[in-house]
């Protein structure tokens, strides 16, 4: 039974709304987040990217980034720019990309049902990234960003949602500079708020589908403050944390593609020859190239595209991992050819959103950074859900999801 939680949040007033929100923390490097928060005092990126208020440079684990974040927290609440509501509430929040609206629930998940699985995982997440997270939630108190969750779609939720989008005001309701729009409903109404929490009740499951470091570190931080707590309850706001939740039909996944920085020594003769072991090869030219099936990928190497049409040999259809096309890509090129044999530690290996189109990936083997880049057709999400209930891991960074939620509408403290 998956527990949902009403809760006091934080938000910005509605004149302001749109400078404040910003996208994830993760989607961003740091010149990046510095550049979009430019003469934006409003902006959230000054809590969740701390370092941009700082010399550029400056070590991003460093006490000093961290403590940044907590200031720049604290002047927040102090000029009424986030303000508590007046008592706990659910939320909604929608966004429209291309035409279609998707609709989630914001509430809080627990930590427990984290701990117990009944909150189900499908990626491993990165210890460097997950401690980041864990030492920014101890700093601020607070989920200062939802994390992207699913649940099997159920029809009376979703006509309680209808209902209530159509007969009330959006308390926001703007278009992001990507063109994405994002509104947003207070559910103040009692009764509503207990029919919801009943319905997810009845759910055997929820599913991280995106923001695994964030879920990882907000219940570690949690689980850390109920084992420091003598008078625990299983009560307090540390026993839960911030998550947007959508129904899995409504929910879009996108590549997640790859880029490395050398050929461990291979010469791009060697390199090619190799990888005729687990693929047909077609070497395609100068025009950029997207994988149109399932165990199809496209390469990018020395200014050509190449497609890589696995062999059936590379997979197995009856394994929900070993099917998977991040599965063959690591075991067929990236651990025994490029020797990465941890993609969660690795620093000669990094991962690029579909979003940012495979022309990112040119450029970046353009400009000498990286010598190779693959792209891999998305996974789906009953793929996804299939692996969560086997129990099984995707390898990290295998799921991409769009639209991401803006951070800032909603925050949640943890006392």
């Amino acid at each position: 039974m998956a527990v949902l939680k009403a809760f006091k949040g934080l938000r910005p007033p509605q004149e302001i709304v749109k400078q404040l929100a910003s996208r994830p923390y993760d989607v961003l490097n740091s010149a990046e987040a510095r550049l979009e928060a430019e003469g934006n005092p409003y902006s959230l990126l000054h809590i969740i990217k701390p370092e941009i208020d700082l010399p550029a440079g400056t070590n991003l684990y460093s006490h000093e980034v961290y403590a940044k974040a907590r200031a720049n927290f604290d002047a927040f609440r102090k000029k009424g720019w986030l303000a508590p509501d007046a008592d706990d509430y659910l939320y909604i929040y929608a966004q429209t990309m291309f035409g279609k609206t998707q609709y989630g629930i914001v509430g809080c998940a627990s930590v427990a049902d984290y701990m117990n699985n009944v909150i189900k995982k499908h990626e491993l997440t990165r210890p460097d990234k997950e401690e980041d997270r864990m030492k920014h939630v101890r700093i601020t108190n607070a989920n200062m960003e939802p994390v992207f969750f699913s649940y099997p779609a159920v029809a009376e939720i979703d006509e309680i949602v209808a209902g209530f989008v159509e007969n009330n005001s959006a308390v926001y309701n703007f278009t992001g500079d990507d063109e994405v729009g994002h509104h947003f409903w207070v559910i103040k109404d009692k009764a509503t708020n207990d029919r919801i929490i009943a319905l997810f009740d009845a759910l055997p499951a929820t599913y991280v589908a995106d923001g695994h470091h964030r879920t990882a570190a907000a219940a570690l931080v949690g689980n850390e403050k109920r084992k420091a707590n003598p008078n625990h309850t299983g009560r307090e706001e540390y026993n839960f944390f911030l998550a947007v939740h959508f129904p899995d039909n409504q929910l879009t996944i996108i590549d997640y593609n790859r880029v490395v920085k050398d050929l461990n020594g291979n010469s791009t003769g060697d390199f090619l020859s190799k990888l005729e072991k687990g693929f047909l090869i077609k070497e395609l030219g100068t025009d950029i190239y997207k994988p149109v099936a399932l165990h199809e990928f496209s390469m990018y190497l020395e200014g050509k595209w190449y497609s890589l049409s696995a062999k059936e040999s590379t997979y197995d259809d009856n394994d929900p991992i070993g099917v998977l096309d991040v599965t063959i890509l690591t075991n067929e090129v990236l651990e025994p050819i490029l020797g990465i044999e941890d993609l969660r530690r690795s620093k000669r290996i990094d991962f690029v959103g579909g979003i940012r189109g495979l022309g990112e990936l040119k450029k970046r083997v353009d400009s000498g950074e990286m010598k190779v880049a693959f792209a891999l057709y998305p996974v789906s999400m009953k793929q996804l859900i299939d692996i969560a209930d086997s129990g099984k891991i995707m390898p990290p960074k295998t799921t991409w999801f769009e639209p991401k939620l803006r951070s800032g509408l909603v925050v949640h403290q943890l006392d």
